[in-house]
């Protein structure tokens, strides 16, 4: 082989479309915090410099539902919030992700009221819960490693394009 196919070969990357897409959506993932209690305040802690979620591409939190792709449930749902939880995550672009962060979002947690819903994914399915009461914040930098690894194996094809309807 010449010099010049050798270059070639050297700096040619072969993938696929579907890798190269969940490739920048897992490292860009856009979260939209619902922080309701003490879970609320947990989850600063995440942004701050010991765990720092820059690091995987998670840092662009967004209190805007359709500017964001994972929503994080942190702390206690009541039933008069349920309806407003539920606008957010239908608002929310496909494909999204769902963290229920601690043991109140998760199954209602001491409050065993009725006034407490007892787990989130009785109205929206969760991917990934983040157990603890409160849940540490080396916790919630597993469930992003986590949705990482759901958001590398999603097919292109599981995802209805809006405009074939």
């Amino acid at each position: 082989m010449s010099s010049s196919q050798d270059d070639i070969k050297s700096n040619i990357l072969t993938t696929t479309i579907e890798s190269a897409v969940n490739w920048g959506r897992k490292n860009s993932l856009w979260p939209m915090p619902f922080g309701t209690a003490c879970c609320g305040i947990e989850f600063m802690a995440v942004l701050a410099a010991r765990t720092d979620i820059a690091r995987f591409g998670a840092e662009a939190i967004r209190f805007s539902p359709r500017q964001s792709d994972l929503l994080i449930v942190a702390g206690r749902i009541s039933l008069k919030m349920m309806p407003v939880l539920i606008r957010i995550y239908e608002q929310m672009p496909e494909p999204k992700w769902v963290v229920s962060m601690g043991a109140c979002a998760s199954t209602g947690g001491v409050f065993d009221t009725y006034s407490v819903i007892q787990g989130v994914d009785q109205f929206i399915p969760v991917d990934v819960y983040v157990p603890g009461c409160p849940p540490r914040p080396e916790g919630v930098v597993e469930s992003l490693l986590k949705i990482q690894e759901l958001v590398d194996t999603d097919k292109l094809s599981d995802y209805e394009l809006s405009n074939s309807k």
